[in-house]
């Protein structure tokens, strides 16, 4: 029986991280009584509160994401009672607003993200090496070489590949 690659992951750990702290923050939401909110949807409706209603290919722009992430992501808000979508300038386009019920908290969103910006940032300061400091490494790294290109590296020497 061949070894499963998939049993080792450098990064599992990272997003397991990741998840834990993104439900820590999920539940901050619902003992403020804030239901049926996603953390990650809390940047979308923060821009929508500060910019005004966008289109999705606006708001994709905004939040740099890809217009299909922000469609799927949008049809879920929507359908969790976050934001509308319009007919936008013409009958392609959608504009998204926000709900009253989201208008309704949107500083107290604000106030989250600035207090877990202000937990990340103490947070940094009991490690060694801060997390940030290692995503802008890894970035100058990836400028340097691209990941795909240190990929198909990796794959020109596995046998099973070719």
């Amino acid at each position: 029986m061949t070894e499963d690659p998939t049993e080792s992951s450098l990064w599992r750990p990272l997003f397991a991280l990741q998840a834990a702290m993104d439900a820590d923050i999920a539940r901050v939401y619902a003992e403020a009584r804030i239901d049926g909110l996603k953390p990650s949807w809390v940047m979308e409706l923060i821009r929508l509160h500060l910019r005004g209603p966008m289109t999705l290919t606006e708001l994709a722009a905004a939040v740099e994401r890809t217009h299909s992430a922000i469609s799927q992501k949008v049809s879920a808000m929507r359908a969790a009672g976050w934001v509308h979508t319009v007919e936008g300038a013409d009958a392609r386009s959608k504009r998204v607003t926000l709900t009253p019920k989201a208008r309704r908290v949107v500083g107290r969103l604000a106030a989250e993200w600035r207090a877990t910006e202000a937990a990340l940032a103490e947070l940094e300061t009991e490690i060694p090496y801060p997390l940030s400091r290692a995503a802008a490494d890894i970035a100058a790294a990836l400028e340097r070489r691209s990941f795909h290109d240190r990929i198909l590296d990796k794959l020109a020497e596995d046998p099973a590949w070719r």
